[in-house]
């Protein structure tokens, strides 16, 4: 791969070695100049790009559409057909964290009716009010103040937990607040595949956990966790690319609704066939593993979530 012209000198520049052909037989680096132009820079990408070693293009459709393969032939020693877990997921989180940004939005602009509450602020009210808590259609500062007045002298059992007043405080006061509604929502797209990268360490645990540790190390179950969580990021962009294109022709919350549906769908049918094709093991043992594992990471990931969305709210704010 790379079309780069030969240096005339034969000395490896990594490592001093004398190189008779294109490539350093001690280092493997090409002897190729350092300095190139502009035209072998975007070859070059383009080359990487389509190519990928031969792999790129061969692993991202085993990624896609045949779960669980990739990992067991890539741990059966067929690692230069594939592109290796950690460097493909590294490209999908980025292209995860590109696309979002360079798609332009769509959408038509409502003009406000003063007279009618925000649907936040009528949900916010109505759950206040089930703990209670009455709120004036006074003045933004008004509720406030009668929210923080009402929730410090309140009997212990109508009192709205810590996490539930800072969620009520926030939407009182930005119900109307589109801007920062927007940004909560950005915050969320742009955290989500970090809070992924951070649980995986804990997601290959757990299957690490459920299965022989004689036959199965924690790199077997941390290489099925990359290719998973890669296959969830490049699923994510796909949805949001499709879900943009619809937008094109029209904008409703139904197109988005069944985009979602869909993509919950494939990622839950996705983790229990990958599951299954990597450990071989009988269909109702692993149907069974695989349940609990999924009600596990489900639970776990959902309270990471919430965290999330109270630090989002908090960092917004």
């Amino acid at each position: 791969m790379g079309h780069g012209k030969i240096r005339i000198d034969k000395t490896c520049l990594n490592c001093n070695y004398v190189v008779e052909n294109k490539f350093c037989p001690n280092c493997g680096q090409q002897n190729t100049e350092t300095r190139q132009s502009f035209h072998y820079l975007f070859t070059h990408f383009v080359e990487d790009l389509t190519h990928y070693d031969g792999s790129f293009w061969k692993t991202i459709k085993a990624l896609l559409f045949k779960p669980g393969r990739l990992t067991k032939e890539y741990l059966e020693g067929k690692r230069l057909k594939y592109v290796p877990p950690v460097k493909l997921y590294i490209f999908i989180s980025f292209v995860t964290f590109l696309i979002p940004n360079i798609l332009p939005e769509y959408s038509f602009v409502e003009e406000p009716n003063p007279k009618s509450k925000t649907e936040s602020q009528e949900i916010t009210e109505d759950k206040i009010a089930s703990k209670g808590i009455s709120v004036n259609n006074g003045p933004e500062l008004t509720n406030l103040k009668q929210l923080d007045s009402i929730q410090n002298s309140a009997i212990k059992e109508k009192k709205l937990s810590g996490l539930e007043y800072y969620v009520y405080k926030y939407a009182l006061k930005n119900a109307g607040d589109k801007k920062s509604q927007e940004q909560v929502k950005e915050n969320l797209k742009h955290n989500i595949p970090k809070v992924l990268f951070l649980y995986m360490p804990l997601f290959a645990f757990f299957v690490w956990l459920f299965h022989g540790k004689k036959r199965w190390y924690y790199f077997d179950s941390g290489v099925f966790t990359l290719h998973y969580f890669a296959f969830l990021l490049l699923l994510f962009t796909v949805s949001t690319v499709v879900d943009w294109l619809f937008a094109l022709v029209y904008l409703g919350d139904i197109i988005s609704a069944l985009i979602g549906i869909a993509t919950v769908s494939y990622a839950f049918f996705y983790f229990f066939r990958a599951h299954s094709t990597f450990f071989g093991e009988k269909k109702y043992i692993s149907r069974l593993k695989g349940l609990i594992l999924f009600i596990i990471n489900v639970f776990l990931i959902s309270f990471l979530s919430v965290a999330l969305l109270a630090y989002t709210v908090y960092t917004t704010h």
